[in-house]
């Protein structure tokens, strides 16, 4: 995709969009954080449905620790490896309280630190809470940065580095959002829907009939 094709891609993103957010509901950086985590494999519906109990009853290290493990379950069961996400929650929170005060620190080192934070959560967090400009790669943006040529790469990470690069920096810091709901929406898994997209022909798909 030529940069003028790029540039002219967001730019129609930004017209029906112009405050991209993301679809997981929270309250601090901290819900923020806990919202991502359980969010790996799950969707974001299940999350919020989750979080709905779960927030008002502990939203800070503390009162989740307090909780326990096996308490946090309750509240997490219904999404998907809730098991192993509720032992990293738990751990997580603890090293909040011992090594950063009980916040959730502001940069990738830190944030990788914790168990149960990859690389896309962090950058989810990074992007959201702290406004930096990442782009957070999950199986949308990963499908849509292949199919419409703007980023083509066999890894999540090697997708990440291409839009980095790609997207113009004016659009950097909102481009995840775009991305990923545009791919959630409309340039879907197994029916993409190219009538009504308004970068079709700015995409390399553009030739394919719809029924492909």
């Amino acid at each position: 995709m030529k940069a003028a094709d790029r540039k002219e891609f967001f730019r129609r993103l930004e017209a029906i969009m112009p405050r991209p957010k993301t679809e997981l509901e929270y309250q601090s950086t901290f819900e923020l954080l806990i919202a991502v985590m359980l969010s790996a494999q799950a969707t974001d519906v299940s999350v919020n449905k989750a979080t709905r109990k779960l927030f008002p009853r502990a939203n800070t290290p503390q009162s989740i620790l307090n909780m326990g493990e096996d308490g946090l379950k309750r509240y997490i069961r219904t999404i998907g490896l809730y098991n192993s996400k509720a032992a990293n929650i738990i751990k997580t929170c603890r090293i909040l309280l011992e090594k950063h005060n009980g916040e959730v620190p502001g940069n990738r080192k830190s944030l990788e630190a914790l168990p149960g934070v990859g690389r896309k959560t962090a950058n989810v967090v990074l992007n959201t809470a702290f406004g930096q400009p990442t782009i957070a790669v999950d199986t949308h943006i990963f499908r849509l940065a292949n199919r419409t040529g703007m980023a083509r790469g066999k890894t999540p990470l090697q997708v990440e580095l291409k839009l980095l690069k790609a997207v113009p920096k004016e659009y950097l810091h909102d481009a995840h959002h775009w991305l990923i709901l545009h791919g959630r929406y409309t340039c879907k898994a197994r029916k993409p829907n190219c009538t009504e997209c308004i970068v079709r022909d700015l995409c390399s798909f553009r030739d394919k009939t719809i029924n492909d």
